[in-house]
């Protein structure tokens, strides 16, 4: 499942998405994963969710988050979630260049590992395309 977490910028999209993830981190018996751009920004994730900070390294493309997404899931085959916070920050750009072919990747990542995927991402839900909205 790929699930999205759409709005404008400052409308709590990230507290929602925080409240996801210790959710997650209760009621699953694998392990949960949260992708941001910067930790500093994060506050309230319980310690047991594994922690990924993106800012150090220079992704340009929704490819580039695919692979690193992948790395995650090669490292590590109990994952049960991962929730990716500010994409758009994440990649530099809200282009929604690639964008589709990024969420099938996950939908085939989800189907394939049984992952959850939850994505908040700063767009208008009115300017949306069709396939962001039936995702969110």
């Amino acid at each position: 499942m790929v699930e999205l977490l759409i709005g404008k910028k400052g409308n709590g999209k990230t507290k929602t998405l925080v409240e996801k993830v210790n959710t997650a981190s209760t009621v699953t018996d694998g392990n949960v994963v949260f992708v941001c751009h910067d930790m500093a920004e994060i506050y309230d994730i319980k310690s047991t969710v594994r922690m990924c900070e993106t800012s150090p390294f220079d992704f340009k493309s929704y490819n580039d988050l695919l692979h690193f997404i992948e790395g995650i899931i090669s490292g590590n085959f109990d994952i049960t979630n991962i929730f990716v916070d500010g994409i758009f920050k994440i990649i530099g750009s809200s282009s929604l260049d690639g964008a589709y072919e990024f969420l099938e990747a996950l939908q085939d990542l989800s189907r394939e590992y049984g992952i959850s995927f939850v994505i908040s991402m700063s767009i208008d839900a009115d300017e949306a395309p069709d396939y962001i909205k039936e995702l969110a």
